[in-house]
């Protein structure tokens, strides 16, 4: 096989998290975007080690399990994967994925409980936040706003009919996008900003609904740079009048708030140099688990709030016996040996680390004698804070900084740790300092099963085991998907007792 090669073959499967395996004449090639069972026509692009990597071109014939898209954008957008495929297919490719990077790993240890994968409630429209952005589909065309089109940094799609959100993020965005497009008819230049050249004015657009209380949070995000239109319009009289038009749809939801924020950076994040509020708030409430949560524009919260009601369910039924057993919840009518109150007599300290706006924290808090939760971000912590004492739970502490540097100047010792860093896992020298702790019981939570096994190598290097673990959807119809692991500290005597009456049979 060689680069530029045209090859044709089979998807045998799909590895994490869209690794097509292709099986062509030629050899195995990995194509990206691929779904099992296609025959696929694609272009090889890189050959290293006898490993070749191709560019999809083209679904010669399709999978025997895919029916058909319910969104007009699939294959054009990149933000989904699985759409054509049925809801259950891509569940079983997904559990299958997490269960062979486990597998991986865990043949080194002895027997292990894989629990399978937990389904998402909805699969439609179920996501809270979604961050458009502006753009255009092809070069110098008509004004988009939508998701990035599938391997392009530069092309924007205008999901008008994105599945993944419910009418009232399609109606926001049809709304902002017609208003700046009609505005360019009229001959006011307010460009979007072009992330090559680095001018334009407009950026993203913030949407954020929560699934149970239905309130609504916008933001408009975008530079500075009104200089080639100012002279045709006031900018305060441009946004006010888009700020009308929002208040004017009919939504089922209700928008409590509209923010424009300000951002220079040359990068394409959505982040703020300044922000001001245009309508009502700039935060809004959710509902998990009978817990309220107020969020801001930036606060970290798991972008499918049923599907996060499932995920943290799992977590606190995975450790929360281990944070306060039955056998100690009997000992709490009196004071134990270290002197704890009637309340606390046989509870665990608990940390939870990488701990965002403190859901998990606070959703152990009640079983637990003290949560402590670290997060980098401060904004986060400020608002981890604020929703402790919306849900009146005083025995949660939150530490900004990062998680490396914090360790060392928490005085009380864990019992108990809860992990969910982000994506690329954790620092080989946090994870070094965290298994220094020797805790007995270890909830590890990831986004991104690869970083999970790397983690778990040197966990189970350093006198630690996996006793269970479940996939969890997160994020119907994307490459993406959450696991839940519980590791516990190695039984060295049961392990000792295994070893003798084994050369005792021999």
């Amino acid at each position: 096989m060689k680069k530029g090669q045209i090859i044709e073959g089979i998807v045998q499967r799909v590895d994490f998290p869209n690794k097509g395996i292709v099986e062509a004449e030629e050899g195995t090639c990995i194509v990206k975007n691929a779904l099992p069972g296609q025959k696929v026509r694609c272009a090889v692009n890189k050959v290293r080690k006898g490993k070749a990597e191709g560019r999809l071109l083209e679904v010669l014939v399709p999978s025997a399990a895919e029916c058909g898209s319910p969104c007009p954008h699939f294959g054009t957008c990149g933000g989904c994967t699985y759409l054509s495929l049925p809801y259950e297919e891509q569940l079983k490719i997904k559990e299958g994925q997490v269960k062979k990077l486990l597998d991986s790993v865990l043949d080194k240890q002895g027997e292990w409980q894989f629990e399978g994968i937990k389904a998402s409630p909805v699969c439609f429209g179920y996501r809270n936040k979604m961050e458009f952005s502006f753009g255009d589909e092809v070069k110098d065309g008509p004004l988009a706003l939508g998701m990035h089109k599938r391997g392009s940094f530069y092309d924007i799609v205008s999901v008008a009919d994105c599945q993944i959100v419910d009418d009232d993020y399609r109606n926001i965005l049809q709304c902002v996008r017609d208003y700046f497009a009609d505005l360019q008819q009229k001959g006011i230049n307010i460009r979007f900003y072009h992330r090559l050249r680095h001018t334009g004015y407009l950026r993203h657009l913030l949407v954020r609904k929560a699934a149970k209380t239905g309130e609504i949070l916008i933001a408009l995000v975008t530079t500075t740079q009104t200089a080639e239109w100012t002279a045709q319009a006031e900018e305060n009289e441009i946004i006010n009048s888009m700020v009308e038009q929002l208040l004017q749809l009919s939504l089922t939801g209700k928008i409590v708030g509209i923010l424009h924020t300000r951002n220079d950076a040359v990068a394409d994040v959505v982040q703020s140099d300044e922000t001001r509020i245009l309508y009502g708030q700039d935060f809004f409430y959710e509902e998990l688990l009978g817990l309220k949560f107020k969020i801001s524009q930036f606060s970290f919260f798991q972008t499918n709030s049923r599907g996060a009601e499932v995920l943290y369910e799992t977590a606190r039924e995975y450790i929360a016996g281990y944070i306060c057993p039955e056998r100690e919840q009997e000992q709490t009518a009196a004071q134990d040996a270290g002197g704890r109150s009637r309340e606390t007599a046989g509870k665990k300290i608990v940390y939870d680390l990488y701990s965002g706006t403190g859901t998990i924290t606070q959703l152990m808090a009640p079983v637990a004698a003290k949560v402590i939760g670290v997060e980098i971000v401060e904004e986060a912590v400020e608002a981890a804070k604020m929703n402790a004492e919306l849900n009146g739970l005083h025995n949660c502490e939150f530490i900004a900084g990062d998680v490396l540097k914090v360790l060392d100047g928490i005085e009380e010792k864990p019992d108990i740790i809860i992990l969910d860093p982000p994506r690329d896992g954790i620092h080989p020298k946090a994870l070094d300092k965290i298994i220094r702790y020797g805790v007995e019981h270890i909830l590890y939570i990831s986004c991104k099963p690869t970083s999970l096994v790397r983690d778990l190598e040197v966990f189970l290097a350093r006198g630690y085991e996996v006793e269970r673990a479940v996939a969890v959807d997160q994020f119907p119809w994307t490459a993406n998907v959450e696991t839940v692991c519980l590791i516990s500290k190695l039984n060295v005597e049961h392990h000792i007792e295994d070893a003798l009456r084994y050369f005792r049979m021999i």
